[in-house]
Formats: C-alpha cells, sequence, structure tokens
C-alpha cells in the first residue's frame, strides 16, 4: 500500500495530488444505462424509436429515459474525445469516470481518451445497483466482494491491468437490498485496508445518505474519504442536509445541467435547476463547509453531450462558475471546491 499512499491513480499510473487541476468528481465517459429505461409516454413510441435529430431533440431533453439510443454513451467515443479536448482547454485538468460493473465498463477506451488528451481520468471500482447485479455478484461474500475491490486497484478491472483509482460509484436503491449493503460493507473493508477514495450513489430517498453512512461507519469505512453523490436530488430540506454535513462525507452536487420537468426514475422529485444549485453550494459554504463540497454534471446519456446540442463536460467552467462568482463565491472558495476538495480526496491515504 505505500506505493499508492499520497498518490492518485489514474487509467495511465499514479500521479502527484498537484498535477490534477480543476476536477470533475462525478462523470461518465463510455457506459450504457439500458437497465434503467423507462417506455414513453402514450402515442411517443415512435418518437423514442427515432435517431436523435433537431426536431426530437426537446423530447429527448424531457424524456431522457425513454429513447434507446439516447442510452448509448459508449457509441460516442469520438465525440467524447473532442469534449475532453475542449474541457482541457477551458481549464480542466481532471475527472473521475464512475462507470462500475453493471454499466458497461470499459477501461480501454478510459485510457485512450486519456492518451487522446491528456486528461486525468480516474476509473472506478465496484458495482452500480441492485437491478444490474449479475446472479454471481448477488451470490459473492462480502469477503469475496472485498477481493475484488481491492484487486482492481491494486492489479486492473475487467481482466486487465488498467487500475481503478476509487471504489463508486457505489450504487444503492431505496429501500436498500441486500446485495447491496453486502457491497457496502466490503467498500468499508476494501477501504480500510487500501486508504483509498469512495464515493456512493444513494437511493432517491432523504433516508438513503444516512443509512448508507451508518453502515459504512459500522464496517469501518473512513467518512472523510467517501463522497455522498446526487444530493441535489436526494435531500432538499436545509436542516436535514447540514444535519447530514455533520457526519463529515463530501457532499456532491454533481447534476449541473440537468433540468427536468419530470424526473422518470423517480416522478416525486421534482428536479432542481442549475441556479437552486448554486445557491445551496452558498448555503453549504456559508455554513462552513466549503472544504467538503464537490461538483460535476454526471453526464450518462447522449442528449447531454455537446455533439447535440448539450451543456458537455466544460458546463461548470464556462457557465456555472462565473454565475457563482457574480451571486457572491469566491475565486478562492471555487478553486478549494474544484481543485482543492477533489485533489485530497483522491489521495490515497
Amino acid at each position: 500500500m505505500s506505493s499508492l499512499s499520497g498518490k492518485v491513480q489514474t487509467v495511465l499510473g499514479l500521479v502527484e495530488p498537484s498535477q490534477l487541476g480543476r476536477t470533475l468528481t462525478h462523470e461518465h465517459l463510455t457506459m450504457t444505462f439500458d437497465s434503467f429505461y423507462c417506455p414513453p409516454p402514450p402515442c411517443h413510441e415512435v418518437t423514442s424509436k427515432e435517431p436523435i435529430m433537431m426536431k426530437n431533440l426537446f423530447w429527448i431533453q424531457k424524456n431522457p429515459y425513454s429513447h434507446r439510443e439516447n442510452l448509448q454513451l459508449n457509441q460516442e467515443v469520438g465525440a467524447i474525445r473532442e469534449e475532453l479536448l475542449y474541457f482541457k482547454a477551458k481549464g480542466g485538468g481532471a475527472l473521475v469516470e464512475n462507470t462500475t460493473t453493471g454499466l458497461s465498463r470499459d477501461v480501454h477506451t478510459l485510457k485512450w481518451l486519456a492518451e487522446q488528451t491528456g486528461v486525468h481520468i480516474i476509473a472506478g471500482a465496484g458495482f452500480y445497483v441492485d437491478a444490474t447485479h449479475s446472479a454471481a455478484t448477488r451470490a459473492m461474500s462480502v469477503e469475496q466482494l472485498t477481493d475484488v475491490l481491492i484487486n482492481e486497484i491494486l492489479h486492473g478491472a475487467d481482466g486487465t491491468s488498467i487500475k481503478c483509482g476509487v471504489i463508486g460509484e457505489i450504487g444503492c436503491s431505496w429501500p436498500l437490498t441486500d446485495s447491496e449493503r453486502k457491497i457496502l460493507e466490503a467498500t468499508a473493508h476494501a477501504q480500510a485496508q487500501l486508504g483509498c477514495p469512495v464515493i456512493i450513489h444513494p437511493g432517491r430517498n432523504p433516508g438513503a445518505p444516512f443509512q448508507i453512512i451508518r453502515i459504512l461507519q459500522e464496517a469501518g469505512a473512513d467518512i472523510s474519504k467517501t463522497v455522498m453523490s446526487h444530493l441535489d436530488r436526494t435531500i432538499f430540506d436545509k436542516k436535514e442536509l447540514l444535519e447530514f454535513a455533520q457526519l463529515g462525507c463530501y457532499l456532491e452536487y454533481d447534476l449541473f445541467g440537468t433540468e427536468l420537468l419530470n424526473y422518470q426514475l423517480s416522478p416525486d422529485i421534482d428536479m432542481p435547476d442549475d441556479n437552486k444549485r448554486i445557491r445551496r453550494v452558498h448555503f453549504l459554504v456559508d455554513e462552513g463547509y466549503e472544504d467538503r463540497i464537490l461538483m460535476a454534471h454526471d453526464i450518462h446519456t447522449k442528449h447531454r453531450l455537446m455533439k447535440y446540442g448539450g451543456h458537455g463536460y466544460s458546463h461548470i467552467l464556462t457557465n456555472i462558475v462565473p454565475k457563482m462568482l457574480l451571486r457572491g463565491l469566491t475565486e478562492r472558495v471555487l478553486d478549494k471546491i474544484l481543485i482543492e476538495n477533489p485533489k485530497q480526496w483522491l489521495t490515497f491515504k
């Protein structure tokens, strides 16, 4: 473990944390999302089967999970290469690729993209939500799952020598399933051995992040090296958010650019827009949590790419940062959120 201590592990190998620069902590570059296809609204079946084009783009933006082609991000490697070059030109340095087992992880493509663009890419080890677990995964013991996670970091993922640099995103549903609970316990055990960063996808319920942190703590995890993703769609009450922040994990607002009238994956949730996300980040800064905040876009469908008129991976740098400055957040604070916090999280203990 000493060879990892004090370093960040990218798909091209170990780097000094100071090399990362501005970092997006929750993105996807190549994946599929077929398991979460939602049948289209009545009378829209034809539109859902059309190629992505200008005349149906607005419909896809509002019904992103009802268009099968839109769920195949792995078909856009060339476009994503161009986007990463643009991200780098706009001041980006690194991103964490959160695709885990169950979402068609492709570490060979991640390595190629890193070589082609010069962007530091950190791959994620582990498993997504129960709906994507194989029978073999569900049958594994906590000890066996722990071995899988450790192997993906120390030796390589998916039968390759390309190593992951974080555990996650570890997928959790609401309510949490037995298989997901075992994987959380394995995550804690692996983290305790490796001193590695961990990132969690919580179920879509305000109680989910609290439950997950409790399970991780009881299993020996280092909560200070753990990120709770998707808080922008999970905890809305400010008092509840501050209560959660006191638990000590990183607080990730990672759906910048997502603006949905109807959130198909959880219709009871009204997805906030970017202005609300900015206000919530500002609130956490004012409450003293600037060293615990992370930001990203969680791009996982085609329509959010610039190729299809979407915001792309540079949206935070080109649009959100200027708006945050306009709303009173300082460059020092934004550098903390985009540079220092990711660097601290991603560095092995």
